[in-house]
């Protein structure tokens, strides 16, 4: 009995010794210099070595020591590079993918170690003389350093990069700093595995990803969905609807470039506020078509609280304007065109389904009610969720300084041209659309 007692306990002992060698770090940030020189990429790397598991790395003393054999550790070091690093990683020139990266160069780094602050540095370092073998160093606190180089036909190319890091750690961010020949650093940082990368894009390859990017952004945002729902509900006939939607897409290409351009608030206020803002929005809008819409104004209001879901948009495209690369304003409309082909796909699909519905299930005003009750309920959680995170933050106002006033001028521009905007659009809507466009129903 003894002997069984024994041998469940080695078992025991042993599954979690197991366990504690194949522990996945949680963050994982892996650093990345990449850089095309005459016929030559260079891409210098840093990996934290806990990160790399399953590799026997030669041990000081005892074979359980936590202390790394600088002087036997070469080989592994170089063999962790290939299965953990080289082999997740595709680079390609001209869509073109290089071969099969060199080795050039394996470092072991403490964590103390600074170099990787500049590509200079980082290469100096990877290239220069390793740490004395007798240094104590702690494999699982170390870092790896590795200096890859591929073949290339022109430094001048452009170059795209697939890294497939997110097995290295639970929560993994690739840190690519991008120096081309003669020009700035771009820098990106890409969580997970993000795909195919363009370091340099062309304004095709920037504009198709960036169209991708608002047409998907306004297919997951179920706030903007329900705003876009509640402000269609009213409207049978096309030619008021298309002077709201107009409206609502002059008002958040407004905000939205505003954003990109760095002339809306930074505070840590502001987005809490804006998402507050925009659960107001859609309660709002949702209480309006019960209590009976008043379709002639319908595109004031609209407009209004497009500048606020433009904010909204802005945040999730700040994010990724890193990719945009030397096109910055052709990714802010290819942007806003994904925008606009995602709410037209969600029209076309609403306003049909709603005729049906009011057709053949319920009466109209009746199923208005209905529907704008349950989104005003779904959006009275959000606002009041989101108004209790907003008071957590303490609102400051700015610094009177030249800063601030230069900033004023400019915001007081772009609002004088947003005016001129609504007035001329109102002028054009009140040319075109007829009276009897603008009887609906659901008016009480």
């Amino acid at each position: 009995m003894w002997k069984r007692l024994l041998f469940v306990v080695v078992c025991i002992c042993l599954s979690q010794a197991s366990a504690r060698a194949h522990d996945i770090p949680n963050d994982v940030t892996v650093q990345t210099f990449f850089k095309p020189e005459g016929r030559t990429l260079r891409l210098v790397l840093r990996v934290p070595l806990v990160a790399m598991r399953d590799m026997d790395y030669p041990k000081m003393g005892a074979r359980n020591s936590e202390m790394l054999d600088l002087a036997r550790a070469d080989k592994t070091l170089r063999d962790a590079a290939t299965l953990w690093v080289a082999d997740f990683m595709d680079v390609y020139e001209d869509d073109v993918k290089l071969p099969y990266p060199k080795v050039a160069a394996v470092r072991a780094s403490l964590q103390s170690d600074r170099s990787f602050t500049s590509y200079e540095t980082a290469f100096a370092h990877v290239t220069g003389p390793r740490l004395p073998d007798d240094t104590e160093f702690p494999w699982s606190q170390g870092l790896l350093d590795v200096l890859f180089e591929f073949p290339i036909h022109s430094d001048h190319a452009r170059f795209s990069i697939n890294p497939r890091f997110a097995r290295l750690g639970l929560r993994t961010l690739t840190v690519i700093r991008f120096l081309p020949p003669g020009g700035a650093v771009r820098a990106f940082e890409l969580p997970g595995d993000p795909g195919l990368v363009h370091l340099d894009p062309s304004w095709t390859q920037a504009a198709f990803q960036f169209v991708k990017l608002g047409f998907e952004h306004i297919l997951d945002g179920t706030d903007h969905l329900l705003f876009l729902f509640c402000l269609v509900i009213p409207f049978r006939k096309p030619k008021p609807l298309i002077g709201v939607i107009t409206s609502f897409t002059v008002a958040h290409s407004i905000t939205l470039f505003m954003s990109a351009f760095n002339l809306a608030p930074d505070a840590l206020w502001f987005p809490p506020l804006i998402e507050t803002l925009i659960a107001a929005s859609i309660v709002y809008m949702a209480l309006e078509n019960i209590v009976g819409a008043n379709v002639k104004r319908r595109w004031l209001i609209t407009f209004g609280f497009g500048l606020v879901h433009g904010f909204g948009f802005s945040f999730a495209l700040r994010q990724t304007l890193q990719f945009a690369g030397s096109h910055l304003l052709t990714s802010l409309f290819s942007f806003n065109v994904g925008v606009e082909l995602g709410q037209m796909l969600v029209l076309a699909i609403t306003l049909p389904a709603l005729w049906i519905l009011f057709h053949y299930v319920v009466e109209e005003r009746m199923g208005t009610i209905i529907l704008s009750a349950l989104v005003a309920h779904t959006a009275w959680h959000w606002l009041t969720d989101r108004y209790a995170t907003l008071r957590q933050y303490r609102i400051e106002w700015p610094a009177m300084d030249a800063v601030f006033f230069v900033n004023a001028m400019r915001v007081g521009m772009v609002i004088v041209a947003a005016v001129a905007i609504w007035w001329l659009v109102g002028l054009i809507r009140h040319t075109t659309v007829t009276p009897s466009d603008t009887t609906d129903t659901t008016t009480t």
